[in-house]
């Protein structure tokens, strides 16, 4: 089926990483045998109690003198917990600190190659023209503003209305003030017909 999903990075396993794993398998080794003497010790404070019973107080003595040995033995063994967990705790945080250390050293690496292609005089050169080319621009608008008197306000005002409207230039003809003939309802009888009923008329006549 070939690699569908790719291959997981590996990851790599410091010598750091091989302490930390050692000493927790030491103090978990420690805590069974702490858990196996507190089951052992109870066991014996049991049978002790069953020798006083049964009028055999010298063995039931030597177990108490056997367990008093066990706790001690318990909170040496605690104390030794205790100081693998410190130094488990130390060497994590000793890791992080590694890594957080990484992190600025790679930050301080890229901030130096910025410095390096914009440098501080360059910044300032840019600010400067940035700074002139501002006050170049205020200095422009503050003579076209005061060049002008209202007359040229209300001018390029004029003009810049009739450019909107499309009538700078555009004249239109003048109508004229003469009213113009009426139409004729009915339509002039034609020369023609006029000539032709001419001489029935005559004819009427006779």
């Amino acid at each position: 089926m070939g690699n569908l999903f790719g291959k997981k990075k590996a990851t790599r396993v410091t010598e750091q990483d091989k302490a930390v794993l050692q000493l927790k398998q030491q103090r978990d080794k420690l805590k069974q045998y702490q858990k196996k003497i507190t089951l052992q010790m109870q066991k014996e404070r049991q049978l002790a109690k069953q020798l006083l019973k049964d009028g055999k107080k010298e063995k039931a003595l030597l177990l108490l003198k056997k367990k008093r040995y066990q706790d001690q033995l318990l909170d040496k063994t605690e104390n030794q917990i205790s100081n693998l967990e410190r130094m488990v705790q130390d060497i994590e945080f000793a890791q992080i600190e590694m890594k957080v250390f990484e992190g600025l050293k790679v930050g301080n690496d890229c901030l130096k190659k910025m410095h390096e292609v914009l440098s501080l005089e360059e910044v300032e050169r840019i600010m400067d023209e940035t700074h002139d080319s501002i006050e170049y621009q205020k200095q422009i608008d503050e003579m076209l503003a005061g060049s002008l008197t209202q007359e040229d306000e209300e001018a390029v005002l004029a003009e810049l209305e009739a450019i909107t409207q499309g009538e700078a230039d555009l004249e239109l003809p003048e109508v004229p003030g003469e009213e113009l003939p009426e139409v004729p309802e009915q339509e002039p009888v034609r020369e023609k017909e006029r000539v032709k009923k001419k001489p029935e008329r005559e004819m009427l006549a006779t």
